[in-house]
């Protein structure tokens, strides 16, 4: 029996490219016969589709369709950022040249817990996360998976540094924060109401005034909600004031800092002991793309982990470099190098174009809503988020226009409470995307009506879903 070939050695190349062939081809056929921003149907007929290509998971014998056959019905069911109207989440379309690089990362495969398995990423990740730390004004900073770990990670070192410690934050807070309090068993955070939106220094400052013992406060430069800024300048001063920690979540905003015309939104940032960072938002980086900024080095030494088998103290003391400090976890993929890649190949006048298209297109797609007789703006967009709703519409009535453009496979909106009441989100991530497009989205909302309208959403006739058998075969649906 002839064994499957690798993608790394000598032969890697010659064996990954008609491979890659198959790929493209796959994901463009997928793109066709789904023809939107996500698959018509309904979460039904997404899983009977998927269904009907896997058929046996673990079949007695391969078949060696498999590649082609998964990829395009995974295509073909994918909710894609890359659509103008896919623009609910913080989920960007990643960049060629970044997905590039991390094909070459998935080859090469090296694990950075140890020197000999990473040697020459283990290099060029401590060259990049040295660099991205100087841009916020710390001292090294940490790869991870994205604001969760990293939020989890700046609560651990505070309870590492402040034994006890007790997380204050706004309402507005990410929710990884408050579960991180949780599982590191700290006390139970003390959460300020944000009924701006934003954390209020007056009310921080009479919490910090009345609490006691060590305090963690977690501001946030971009909320998931609204894409809103905490006052960081102010916030800062009450932690100086106050003796407490400060941790600034910026795992939306933080790609303001590449941009020369919106980077002082993020003033205050370097005053921060730890700052979230994510590149897989405002920096264009398939996921995962995480970092946490640390301004005090001597504060890692909490992570520090000996494992004979990885880092050997005599290995350590005859200068191999000790990996296992920088993560908690252990196998770890080269995820620098896409990062690395896009940097060099943009620059920081690419990378903050882009942000830039994106804030500006926010602050037209805003103008256009507020000029509209039929829709309300909560507000000009602070980075990139708009929320709308129609006007005089029932939440109920806001709730179901957006599961029916989900269910029919024409757009993915978001949504978020903000002043007691339902908005629908559009957080623009695109920078392809164009106004025209945006005017559509508003098209596609119109026909909500100002009353409570579940009824007729429910009897509405919702476009045809393509069928799951025609995906899987490679059929497009008429």
């Amino acid at each position: 029996m002839t064994a499957a070939p690798l993608a790394s050695g000598p032969q890697g190349p010659g064996a990954l490219r008609p491979l890659l062939d198959t790929v493209l081809d796959a994901l463009r056929e997928g793109a066709e016969a789904r023809g939107g921003p996500l698959p018509a149907g309904g979460p039904e007929a997404v899983a009977a589709m998927m269904r009907d290509a896997l058929g046996e998971p673990l079949p007695v014998e391969g078949e060696p369709d498999a590649l082609q056959r998964l990829v395009r019905a995974l295509a073909a069911g994918t909710a894609d950022p890359a659509d103008p109207l896919c623009a609910a989440h913080l989920h960007t379309p990643p960049l060629a040249v970044a997905a590039a690089a991390d094909l070459a990362a998935s080859v090469l495969n090296p694990s950075l817990d140890s020197w000999d398995q990473a040697p020459a990423a283990s290099a060029l990740e401590a060259l990049v996360t040295r660099a991205l730390a100087q841009e916020v004004g710390a001292a090294d900073a940490l790869v991870t998976t994205g604001g969760t770990e990293s939020n989890h990670l700046a609560v651990l070192l505070a309870r590492e540094a402040h034994a006890g410690v007790r997380l204050v934050c706004g309402a507005n807070a990410h929710h990884s924060l408050l579960r991180a309090a949780w599982l590191l068993g700290l006390p139970d955070p003390v959460v300020i109401p944000t009924p701006a939106g934003t954390l209020d220094p007056a009310a921080l400052d009479d919490a910090l005034t009345h609490l006691q013992g060590p305090l963690l406060v977690a501001a946030t430069a971009g909320t998931t909600d609204a894409g809103l800024i905490d006052p960081l300048p102010e916030i800062a001063d009450l932690c100086e004031t106050h003796g407490t920690r400060l941790h600034i979540d910026a795992a939306y905003g933080g790609g303001l800092l590449f941009s020369d015309r919106h980077r002082d939104r993020l003033d205050g940032l370097a005053r921060a002991h730890t700052v979230t960072l994510d590149l897989h938002k405002l920096g264009w980086q398939p996921v995962a793309a995480g970092l946490l900024a640390v301004r005090d080095a001597p504060d890692l030494a909490a992570l520090n982990h000996r494992a004979d088998y990885l880092n050997a103290d005599d290995d350590t003391e005859a200068g191999l470099p000790d990996l296992l400090g920088r993560s908690l976890r252990t196998t770890r993929r080269p995820d620098i190098l896409k990062t690395a890649v896009t940097l060099k190949t943009l620059g920081r006048t690419g990378l903050g174009g882009l942000v830039d298209q994106v804030c500006a297109l926010a602050q037209e797609f805003a103008a256009t809503v507020e000029a509209h007789p039929g829709f309300e703006l909560y507000d000009r967009p602070t980075i990139s988020t708009v929320l709308f709703r129609p006007a005089q519409a029932s939440d109920d009535a806001v709730a179901a226009v957006r599961r029916r453009l989900l269910h029919d496979g024409r757009a993915v909106i978001g949504r978020a409470v903000l002043d007691g009441r339902l908005w629908l989100k559009a957080t623009l991530l695109n920078p392809h995307a164009r106004p025209g497009d945006l005017a559509a989205l508003l098209k596609l909302v119109e026909p909500v009506e100002p009353v409570d309208t579940a009824e007729a959403v429910d009897t509405a006739e919702p476009a045809e879903p393509a069928r799951p058998a025609e995906l899987a075969e490679g059929h497009t649906p008429a």
